[in-house]
Order: structure tokens, then C-alpha cells, then sequence
């Protein structure tokens, strides 16, 4: 465990006012073995894309800094190249630790390889513990991990064989479990803003998310180290609003300009991500009906006139493209992790951007709101689900992709979805006409007598009494008393052959077995009569 910072501890900050620099001279000031502590979040949302593509070629032509200890709260990257990808060279890092890996793929592949030691713990607590550094206090204390394999009695958030110091701690406190993550020392921080003024005041107002900027900047000045900023703009000093300003400058001890700096790797600027403006949902690209428009619309009967929803990466981020095409965004709340209230979550690569936000919140307050029970319900994928109603989806298939927030989400909302198709590699069901049809098989299973590794603990919700689906596109299951319960099948679904066949033993089925609705099947919209009677109906 990292002590705390002695009243001895040399200061690295600059004094008299932040340094305007080039991108070379601002990583010159990087260490070797420094501990340095980047925001932002995949798809280039407040990336600190310069500093990171600086710093790995500073690394591929001198060599240097080498052994570095490397912490970010969420995957950053683009999946081609970007982001940590750009750290991605043997040497460069000691130690990495994340609250995601899928973003940068070369970096993830260096885990399995054991070129580094790699840690990967909820986002959430990656985003909270910033906070505690910046506060002096020893780390975060939270329920978050338990059960799952953050937890030291499972692997303790380790994801290779050269990863063997334990840095998560199972306490017992007012008579209850808790786990325990420790601050670690910050030497160098990479923050992102849209403007700085000449006193280093940093606004975000172009940004898509402000993530946890103002927490790591504050965790490194108060951690003695190098605040480092990257920014499109600049302003005359004493000229933003300080209604403005997410980031004071008494944190800000570099500035390093990028003109040609993007919002997201997609757009170089959209007002309606960053609230400036209202976009009609019209102009939203539609969703073709396919196999997973199917399992959107069907965790979209789960949503409840005026529930606050979270939505995760991936299939499950398709229930909000399916509520925008109904005109139904406005009957409840959508929220992602990242920080965002409101409006309707961006798909695919920028995952964690909303068009039309109602609120954008630092990241670490939303992760409050989360783990304090805010959520009414979640739609999250899954990679591998095992009969005891498990879920991985952090490291399979000789794969890391990390746990990002649903850990946090999963462990806190009161109903939660699974979502995600049956079987893949290959799978072609295809919804027509009322019935779904099968015309080829997924090669790879999904379903699994255990998983590989546990990021949804059905023990851990079973004592929580928290209501959890399954749903899939021929299929829907719910978390019973003893594991997984056959619900639902689609109609021209065998509920034998296409489904319990399939899965590696048996496992309860309901009486009566139910079937899907057909309308989720059909090319038409749902309409407000179905939206009507599911949401009068419902047993929620």
C-alpha cells in the first residue's frame, strides 16, 4: 500500500503562473517511473490526444521515460491506435492501472503478454479515488467489487501472472463488509479543457463531458506534482466566466495548445453534444431491424414512465436509439456514467457523449448517485454468461477488455438488463413478420457452465434482492433462487432445440413459459398503445 505524502514531499509544481509550452517541451517534463494520471474517455471524449501521441514518440526515438506507473479512470482510444494505444511499447510502462482496457487494444494485448503489471478496478472507484487523493485521505472505502473479481478473495482486480502486489483490502466496518482502494502519489497529470485564459483557468464549454478533470488536477497539486493541460483555445487572462471555469489555474502548471484539437474522434464539434444547442431526434440515424434491434426493444419493455436509466456500451446502448425512433426520450431519464443527465447516448466508438444533455456532471458525482441506489434500472451487455446467472465482461477469450462502470452500475440500480444475442460469431436471426428465424447458428456460446471471470455476482445480487433479466434475441431469463430461469422465448423459436440444447446443463423454466411479444418482431414502430399497455401491465 502507498503511504501518504509527507509534509516533506517535493513539490514539482511551477510557480508564478503556468508555463506555455509546445507538446515536446511539456512531456521533457515527464520522469522516468513517474506516476502520471490521464483523463479522458474513449472515442477522443477530452482526450488529451497531443500530450499522449507526444509522449509515445518521444519513448519510440530516445527510449525514454521508461518504467512509468500510468493510471486512467476509463478506456481511452479509438480501437485504432489512439489514445494509450500511443503508450503501447514494452518499457514504457511499469505498471498500468484502469478502469478500462477495450478502448486500446495493443495496450490490452500487452497484458496477456505480461509486459507490465495491470490492474483494472471499476470506474467508478477509479473516478471517486481521484477525489480522495485530492482530500489527503488514505483511499475510497466503498461496497463496490465485492463479489466480483475486484474483490482480494477472488483476484483482487489482477489481470496478469506478473501483477502480484494486492492493492485492494477487504475491511469490516459498523457491521459490514467493505472494500478498501488506497491512494497512490501523483507526479504528472494530462487534463483536457477547450480554453485557458493566460492564468491558467481552464473551461470546458466544447467538451462533451467535464469526466473527473477538476479531481486529478487537485489530486496532483496536492500530491505536489506537474499539473499538465491540453487546450484548443486561448483566452486574456481574467476574461472566462468563473461559472466557467471547471479547472482554476493554482492547478494548472502547464498549458499546451492544440488548434487542431476534436471534440471526438467523429466530429470535430456537434453543439448538441456539448449542450449548445438542441438537435431535432429526427435527424438521429434509424435502427435497422435486425437481431439487435430485437433484444433493444424488448429491454425497452422494462423502462417505466419517469425511471432514471443507465445505458450501457455496446447492444444495450441501442435502447435509446429505439426510444428516440418511438418519441418516447422524454418519458423517462437516460443517464451514462461519464457524467451525462439526460438526452439520448451516443453509440459505438464515442460511447459516453449524449445529443441533447439536460445536465453534465462531473464524473465522480454521477458514480455517487449511482452507488447510492439513483438508478431504478440499467441495460448493460455481457460477453459470457454461466448458469449460476453470473456475468463476465471484463476478460474472456484471451481478451481484456476491463469492467469501466459496471461494476458500479451493476452492484447499485434495482432492476438490472442484461443484454446481448444469444450465441455469436456467425449468428444470423433474423425478426420478420411477428417470428424470428434462425438461418445460421453462432459459432461461439455465450452461455457457459462458469465464466471466466465474475464482474456481476448473482450471489452478491441475490442479498441485495435486486431484480435481474437476461435478454437475448430468441430468449429471456431471470435470476432465480438457484440460478438461471428460462422466462420467455420468441415466436418460431423450438424453446428445446434452440434454447435449453444450447446451453451447457439445465436450468429452471417457468410455468407457463412465456413468449416474446411479436410486435418486437415487425419492421412497423411499437406505437403508444404498446408503450401504453406494457407500462400499465408491467410487474415492475
Amino acid at each position: 500500500m502507498t503511504s501518504l505524502p509527507s509534509s516533506g514531499t517535493a513539490s514539482r509544481r511551477v510557480r508564478g503562473g503556468p508555463l506555455f509550452l509546445t507538446a515536446d517541451e511539456a512531456v521533457d517534463r515527464v520522469r522516468p517511473g513517474d506516476t502520471v494520471a490521464i483523463g479522458g474517455s474513449g472515442g477522443g471524449l477530452v482526450e488529451p490526444d497531443l500530450l499522449l501521441a507526444t509522449l509515445g514518440r518521444r519513448y519510440a526515438e530516445t527510449g525514454g521515460p521508461g518504467g512509468l506507473t500510468l493510471v486512467h479512470t476509463t478506456g481511452i482510444g479509438d480501437r485504432e491506435g489512439g489514445g494509450m494505444d500511443h503508450l503501447a511499447q514494452p518499457g514504457l510502462a511499469r505498471r498500468i492501472v484502469a478502469g478500462n482496457w477495450g478502448m486500446a487494444p495493443r495496450m490490452s494485448q500487452m497484458v496477456i503478454e505480461n509486459q507490465f503489471e495491470a490492474y483494472n478496478f471499476p470506474q467508478g472507484v477509479m473516478s471517486q479515488l481521484f477525489r480522495e487523493i485530492a482530500g489527503g485521505r488514505p483511499g475510497l472505502l466503498t461496497h463496490v467489487g465485492l463479489g466480483t473479481f475486484c474483490d482480494p478473495r477472488l483476484e483482487g482486480g489482477r489481470l496478469n501472472d506478473v501483477t502480484t502486489e494486492e492493492l485492494v483490502e477487504v475491511v469490516e466496518l459498523a457491521g459490514r463488509e467493505w472494500l478498501f482502494y488506497p491512494r497512490m502519489d501523483l507526479d504528472v497529470c494530462f487534463i483536457r479543457g477547450t480554453v485557458a485564459d493566460e492564468n491558467g483557468n481552464l473551461s470546458l464549454e466544447n467538451e462533451a463531458a467535464n469526466l473527473e478533470m477538476l479531481s486529478i488536477a487537485q489530486a496532483t497539486r496536492n500530491s505536489g506534482g506537474l499539473g499538465i493541460a491540453q487546450v484548443k483555445h486561448v483566452a486574456r487572462g481574467g476574461s472566462l466566466s468563473p461559472r466557467s471555469v471547471e479547472v482554476p489555474g493554482i492547478c494548472v502548471d502547464v498549458v499546451v495548445v492544440h488548434p487542431e484539437q476534436r471534440q471526438t474522434v467523429t466530429h470535430d464539434y456537434n453543439p448538441a453534444f456539448s449542450g449548445q444547442l438542441k438537435q431535432s431526434l429526427g435527424q438521429l440515424e434509424p435502427f435497422a431491424l435486425d437481431q439487435r434491434k430485437v433484444v433493444a426493444r424488448r429491454a425497452l419493455a422494462e423502462i417505466r414512465d419517469g425511471d432514471v436509466v443507465n445505458l450501457g456500451v455496446g447492444i444495450a446502448d441501442g435502447v435509446a436509439s429505439v426510444a428516440a425512433e418511438e418519441g418516447w426520450s422524454d418519458l423517462f431519464t437516460l443517464t451514462v456514467e461519464q457524467g451525462l443527465v439526460g438526452g439520448v447516448p451516443a453509440r459505438g466508438v464515442i460511447f459516453g457523449v449524449s445529443t441533447n444533455p439536460a445536465a453534465v456532471l462531473d464524473q465522480p458525482y454521477q458514480f455517487d448517485f449511482y452507488d447510492g441506489g439513483g438508478l431504478d434500472i440499467t441495460f448493460l451487455g455481457f460477453a459470457q454468461i454461466d448458469l449460476a446467472g453470473n456475468v463476465n465482461v471484463s476478460k474472456f477469450n484471451k481478451r481484456v477488455v476491463g469492467t469501466g462502470g459496471f461494476v458500479n452500475i451493476s452492484q447499485n440500480a434495482d432492476t438490472v438488463v442484461f443484454c446481448g444475442t444469444f450465441n455469436a460469431g456467425g449468428l444470423q436471426a433474423v425478426p420478420a413478420g411477428g417470428s424470428l428465424t434462425l438461418a445460421a447458428e453462432g459459432k461461439h456460446r455465450k452461455f457457459l457452465e462458469e465464466v471466466e471471470q465474475i464482474t456481476f455476482s448473482a450471489e452478491q445480487a441475490r442479498l441485495r434482492g435486486q431484480r435481474v433479466l437476461y435478454v437475448t434475441e430468441r430468449a429471456v431469463f431471470r435470476l432465480g433462487e438457484d440460478g438461471l430461469v428460462l422466462a420467455e422465448v420468441a415466436p418460431g423459436i423450438d424453446p428445446q432445440r434452440d434454447v435449453l440444447d444450447q446451453l451447457p446443463g439445465p436450468v429452471a423454466v417457468a410455468e407457463p413459459l412465456g413468449t416474446m411479444d411479436p410486435a418486437l418482431f415487425t419492421d412497423a414502430p411499437l406505437g403508444e398503445e404498446w408503450r401504453r399497455a406494457v407500462v400499465e401491465g408491467g410487474d415492475r
